[in-house]
């Protein structure tokens, strides 16, 4: 699974970066563009059009961005080795359609992480990542994958945060494309199993509500953008025949508090259910398993 990896499948800007801090007006008209056709052309609804060329006239004539989302996240939970597998159900549950294999291993300061989800399908996603973790969590580099039924690559991305380096690659021969780029990636970028570690570690790093940090993914164009991890209300879960007190996080892209309402109403968003305890538990993620938006549950 590839979460944060949800963004529609037909995103069609070169390395398309939606972030906010450090960007002008120049950037923010080529922002509308995209999202205003994006928008468009995944949901298809004609009222959609006019709201989103407002928020965006809105964003250019007024460009205040939030702040950056490149700080680290601080850790309070230490960090360990730690291997499982997990069943992946449909969004109504009944019997598991995949599989989820986990290894994470600790060598001094560099955590090592690698996720697996094998469906019944045949298709996989797969996602690798090294981070520094002396009290913050620094992405150090990594890959996201996707095969589809035949095992073939769908999609990649290596992503290399030290050395300012992204590749990827998407589609299938003779159609296969191919992107090389040097690119700033600040130490807050995380992806695949290293989103939970955000999640993980919620309290400790929330300004009111909401984390921010920067993440990239295959869509299956590789795209980085700002994400936004932001509490909501309490949640009663049913596991086994008993009831918890969960607390819930929504996962959402985040550009402009002009654009942000519309595009979430575009791009789907992601929900984690988390048990309390030192440290909190997952104990459920609800939302898309990547930019083909099949939505997924994973306890």
């Amino acid at each position: 699974m590839s979460s944060w990896a949800t963004c529609g499948s037909t995103w069609r800007a070169p390395l398309l970066r939606l972030q906010g801090a450090g960007s002008d007006a120049h950037q923010a008209r080529g922002l509308q563009a995209v999202v205003v056709r994006q928008g468009v052309h995944d949901v298809g609804r004609a009222w959609l059009q006019p709201a989103l060329l407002a928020g965006a006239l809105v964003l250019v004539a007024n460009p205040a961005w939030p702040r950056a989302a490149g700080d680290p996240v601080r850790l309070v939970w230490d960090e360990g080795d730690v291997a499982g597998v997990t069943s992946i159900y449909g969004p109504e549950g009944g019997d598991p359609i995949g599989f989820v294999e986990y290894r994470q291993t600790r060598r001094g300061d560099v955590l090592s992480c690698v996720r697996v989800a094998r469906y019944r399908d045949g298709t996989s996603d797969e996602d690798e990542a090294t981070a520094r973790v002396s009290g913050t969590l620094e992405a150090v580099a990594g890959r996201s994958i996707i095969r589809d039924r035949d095992g073939e690559v769908a999609a990649e991305v290596t992503i290399d945060v030290d050395g300012g380096r992204l590749q990827g690659a998407w589609g299938r021969s003779p159609d296969r494309q191919t992107l090389d780029r040097r690119v700033a990636l600040p130490r807050a970028t995380y992806w695949g199993p290293l989103i939970f570690l955000v999640v993980k570690n919620f309290d400790a790093n929330a300004e009111g509500d909401r984390v921010v940090f920067h993440t990239v993914a295959p869509s299956p164009r590789p795209i980085e953008l700002d994400m936004e991890l932001v509490r909501g209300a309490r949640s009663r879960l049913e596991r086994a025949g008993s009831t918890f007190d969960a607390l819930r996080l929504e996962l959402r892209p985040t550009v402009h508090w002009a654009l942000d309402p519309v595009i979430h109403l575009v791009l789907p968003q992601a929900t984690f259910y988390l048990l309390p305890g030192d440290p909190p538990a997952l104990a459920r993620f609800a939302g898309p398993r990547n930019y083909t938006r099949q939505p997924i549950r994973i306890e």
